[in-house]
């Protein structure tokens, strides 16, 4: 004898045998139901027993305990299949529902399956809703708590910056910035040099420095001669004096 072990929970899965499809109505689709590997199935219902007694249907309204009937049929493609528990010929009590959609069978859930479901989607959604929130929340002693987008960012990237308009600089604040300047470099006086744009910065002890021409020497006579020049061109050329005859 084998005995087949399936989940307690029947809603997450799914049961099709697709040589049954082509056939599947309202006389067959129970057989259909009552398959061997269809998980959704109690072989120890009343219609099993049924069947192994050849009975008609009819005589589940005879009998006590679990049983099937098709609830409601919309040939081909619908067939909603009930389970029931059966405690006299006219009161049973639901225990579940089952619908097959193009021969494919599933289990209802129940109300309270579907509220926890619920639920657990929308505790799901806030707890991944805060942690989102809590990754962009950045806190400094200084500042205290702010928020951190990256979509922010991306759009001040994007974003043109305005071009701010140059104001020209009045006198005093050139010569107060070239007093400044005169004043550092005095100071720290420069390390390097480069004396042509695009050249490499050379240390300034290895630049050579040209001598200077020294002044020269100019004789005694040539400086008499060079006072009386420049006396006679402030005075003025000499009077004539008239021959006398």
């Amino acid at each position: 004898e084998r005995r087949f072990v399936f989940p307690d929970n029947l809603l997450g899965i799914s049961w099709v045998d697709s040589s049954w499809i082509p056939i599947l109505n309202n006389g067959s689709v129970l057989d259909y139901f009552s398959e061997r590997s269809n998980p959704f199935y109690d072989r120890t219902c009343n219609n099993e027993v049924v069947k192994m007694q050849r009975m008609t249907l009819d005589h589940l309204n005879q009998m006590v305990g679990v049983e099937y009937i098709l609830l409601h049929a919309q040939e081909p493609i619908l067939f909603i299949i009930r389970k029931q528990q059966r405690q006299s010929p006219t009161q049973v009590m639901p225990l579940a529902d089952y619908y097959i959609i193009a021969g494919v069978i599933y289990q209802a859930p129940d109300l309270g399956s579907v509220i926890n479901s619920r639920v657990l989607t929308a505790v799901h959604g806030i707890q991944s809703a805060f942690e989102e929130a809590m990754s962009y929340c950045r806190y400094h002693p200084s500042k205290g708590y702010w928020w951190h987008f990256k979509d922010q960012e991306e759009r001040e990237k994007t974003k043109p910056k305005a071009k701010k308009k140059e104001e020209p600089s009045s006198i005093f604040q050139r010569q107060r910035v070239d007093a400044l300047l005169l004043d550092l470099r005095q100071k720290f006086p420069p390390r390097f040099v480069q004396q042509k744009p695009g050249e490499k910065p050379i240390p300034v002890d290895q630049i050579k420095k040209e001598p200077e021409p020294a002044p020269e020497a100019v004789k005694p006579e040539e400086k008499e001669t060079v006072k009386n020049a420049q006396s006679a061109g402030a005075k003025g050329p000499p009077e004539k004096r008239m021959r006398l005859q």
